[in-house]
């Protein structure tokens, strides 16, 4: 495989591993979302796969925000890491965590759509209110998952007996949500509206798993602090 395709290398990574286990799917397309859409189970997996040394503490998440839900399905994140430079064509898989969408955000209520409108001196350049969101990745919001291969569930979800609990996670509600945004042609400024959360300090509670006898040690949060020290503050 090429350099300038290894980016589809851990995608096809993952549907490999699922055709190795009968699982069936419906193909994925570059604007389906999940990538992976189980046809027997209410299950899907968003897939990203990240270089290596690179970008590994945030993702982007093109016009679809994340969440635990979508359609009736339970989503998964797939996040593999693979070298950025490797001596042959081939992108071995370092790390992997399988992640419940909602450790990313638990909103359900929440309906994106891409809205646009006419611009410029001719009034026909169109411009689209695109939006890109910028998520947190597990190996930003946890420690431990460096070289593992793990799997991040909300706490009690998962019961296997092929697998063993190594952590516990906590992500706390903000004190406030963003409501409203506005940009202004003028100054370039862009400003945000925000009201109280009513469910601030509420707690969402997962389990981080891995396969018994593995190797490694325990996965534990990193504070707020630390999340927000590695965030870029705009791309």
């Amino acid at each position: 495989m090429s350099a300038t395709d290894k980016e589809y290398h851990f995608q096809n990574w993952v549907g490999a591993r699922l055709d190795a286990i009968g699982v069936l799917y419906k193909e994925p397309g570059r604007n389906t979302y999940p990538d992976f859409s189980l046809i027997d189970y209410p299950e899907g997996y968003e897939v990203k796969g990240l270089a290596f040394p690179g970008r590994a503490a945030s993702f982007d998440s093109n016009s679809q925000l994340p969440s635990g839900v979508h359609d009736g399905r339970t989503v998964y994140y797939v996040f593999g890491r693979y070298p950025k430079k490797a001596p042959s064509s081939e992108y071995p898989v370092t790390d992997l965590v399988v992640c419940h969408g909602d450790f990313f955000n638990c909103t359900r209520d929440y309906v994106h759509e891409n809205k646009s409108f006419k611009f410029g001196n001719y009034g026909d350049v169109l411009v689209r209110d695109r939006k890109m969101y910028v998520i947190p990745t597990p190996f930003a919001l946890a420690d431990g998952t460096d070289g593992q291969a793990t799997l991040i569930a909300p706490e009690g979800v998962i019961a296997d007996e092929r697998l063993v609990e190594v952590g516990n996670l906590v992500r706390t509600e903000a004190d406030y949500l963003v409501v409203e945004y506005s940009f202004n042609l003028r100054t370039n400024e862009l400003v945000t509206e925000k009201e109280p959360n009513p469910t601030a300090g509420r707690e969402h509670r997962f389990s981080a798993y891995r396969l018994a006898g593995a190797a490694g040690g325990p996965v534990t949060s990193r504070s707020r602090a630390a999340v927000q020290a590695e965030l870029p503050m705009d791309e």
